[in-house]
């Protein structure tokens, strides 16, 4: 395809970080680390640094900002990332978006593998899209699922997480429990990546999370 004036070359993905070449009109700047090593950032960053060198910052400057920028509350949100383990949440509630952000984890950490606690949102939206998740899920090593958050709404007959549970891949590593039970359960877990999805509740458990995958 045609690059545009302002592109990204030589994008290097793994190992938990996004390394690239920044191609410009007013300069090219090699070895761009990104802050929050997520594929889609790569465009938003050449966006942002084609706005900051048309205000004059410099190419140093500009590196800093871009190894520096943490992104967004809840959006691949890296809570511990060190040799043992990496942890983050991720605010991701639609099929689309969890397999996403499962896509984006499994080009940085190729030979890891990958666990996440799903908190479904909403008895409707879990209704209608049980099986999109169990197939974004499935892309995952091992899953736990944990009781739909409802919101506003009242439950419905017959739709729990059960749902998605019972049509994720055959030979995927996976539990059901309720909020309360997540750290128990991962306790007992060799955690290697592991990623909380989900726009409820399941983010009060992060810190206590992060406390337990930190005693390792």
């Amino acid at each position: 395809k045609e690059e545009g004036d302002f592109h990204a070359e030589n994008i290097r993905i793994g190992n938990g970080e996004i390394f690239f070449d920044y191609v410009s009109p007013l300069g090219n700047i090699k070895d761009i680390q990104l802050g929050v090593p997520v594929s889609i950032n790569i465009e938003n960053g050449v966006a942002a640094m084609a706005l900051a060198q048309m205000s004059g910052l410099t190419g140093e400057e500009i590196k800093k900002g871009m190894a520096s920028f943490r992104g967004v509350d809840r959006r691949f949100d890296f809570k511990i990332k060190n040799d043992k383990v990496v942890f983050l949440s991720d605010y991701a509630h639609h099929p689309s978006e969890i397999k996403q952000s499962i896509l984006s984890m499994r080009a940085l950490y190729r030979d890891k593998k990958l666990t996440a606690v799903f908190q479904p949102h909403l008895y409707t939206r879990t209704r209608d899209f049980y099986k999109d998740f169990a197939d974004s899920l499935s892309l995952l090593d091992e899953v736990i699922l944990v009781d739909i958050y409802p919101a506003r709404e009242q439950p419905i007959p017959g739709v729990t997480s059960k749902l998605i549970y019972d049509h994720l891949r055959p030979g995927i590593e996976k539990d059901m429990c309720k909020k309360e039970e997540i750290l128990n359960i991962l306790s007992k877990k060799d955690i290697e990546v592991l990623i909380t999805l989900g726009a409820g509740d399941i983010d009060n458990y992060v810190p206590q999370i992060c406390e337990l995958l930190n005693k390792r």
